[in-house]
């Protein structure tokens, strides 16, 4: 197991594109046996597409983001509101689903996942994400092999999660955390000492708009002062080189 975890981080850290993120679980997950899995992450604005790292049918994929699923699928909302690992397969949630989240359960069996070990990855600062190790089949084995190994997912789990923070965010991404180009800039600024009076003279706004956005900035990092936010943004710098 421990070759696994050595492998898998190694991999994370060579890693430069969703692409060399996906062989690396791919990787992982068949020393386990585990056959499928999905990566889905959230952020609060519901305006910035999910992202989905994921060895499942390419037709189930997009048919799942195409028609929005992430925003009835029961197992993410079970995400939202657990931080605790959880199964699920036929019958989950049974009694409390409409009729389109039955019918995406019955979609996604078409495609061949039907049950599943799902690992909340909640984030701080409002978004949320989730892995889920997937099966074709209610297959006692592969619930036995989640079941045990269901610390060592967990933990292959949140290593993959903050790789793709701090890797795949963007250029205008502080550990993970979209901002606008006006935050990032005051945050740049922020750090290099200039007060928001000096930030306003260099980008031609006013003092009080360039404070604004260093607020919003702050807020969406979930952080309470500037010197936090300027951590994060140095972190996130050197974690990429």
């Amino acid at each position: 197991m421990q070759l696994v975890f050595e492998t898998l981080l190694e991999k994370l850290s060579l890693g430069v594109d969703e692409v060399d993120f996906h062989n690396a679980l791919a990787s992982a997950a068949g020393a386990f046996d585990i056959p499928a899995f999905a990566y889905l992450s959230l952020v609060s604005d519901r305006v910035t597409k999910p992202r989905l790292i994921s060895n499942y049918h390419s037709g189930w994929t997009s048919h799942y983001l195409r028609h929005q699923y992430e925003r009835i699928d029961p197992v993410i909302e079970w995400a939202r509101c657990s931080e605790c690992p959880f199964q699920w397969g036929p019958g989950f949630g049974h009694a409390g689903i409409s009729t389109r989240q039955q019918q995406l359960f019955d979609e996604a069996a078409e495609f061949g996942i039907c049950c599943g070990l799902t690992i909340p990855l909640v984030d701080r600062r409002g978004g949320v994400a989730a892995m889920t190790f997937a099966a074709d089949r209610f297959d006692p084995s592969f619930l036995r092999i989640a079941e045990q190994y269901e610390q060592a997912l967990e933990i292959m789990a949140t290593c993959f999660h903050i790789g793709v923070r701090r890797k795949l965010s963007g250029g205008l991404a502080v550990d993970g955390v979209s901002l606008t180009p006006r935050e990032y800039e005051c945050l740049e600024w922020t750090a290099k000492g200039k007060s928001a009076w000096e930030i306003g003279c260099i980008l031609g706004v006013k003092e009080r708009t360039a404070a604004f956005h260093l607020d919003n900035a702050k807020k969406k990092l979930g952080v309470r002062t500037k010197n936090q936010a300027v951590t994060l943004l140095a972190s996130s710098r050197s974690s990429i080189l």
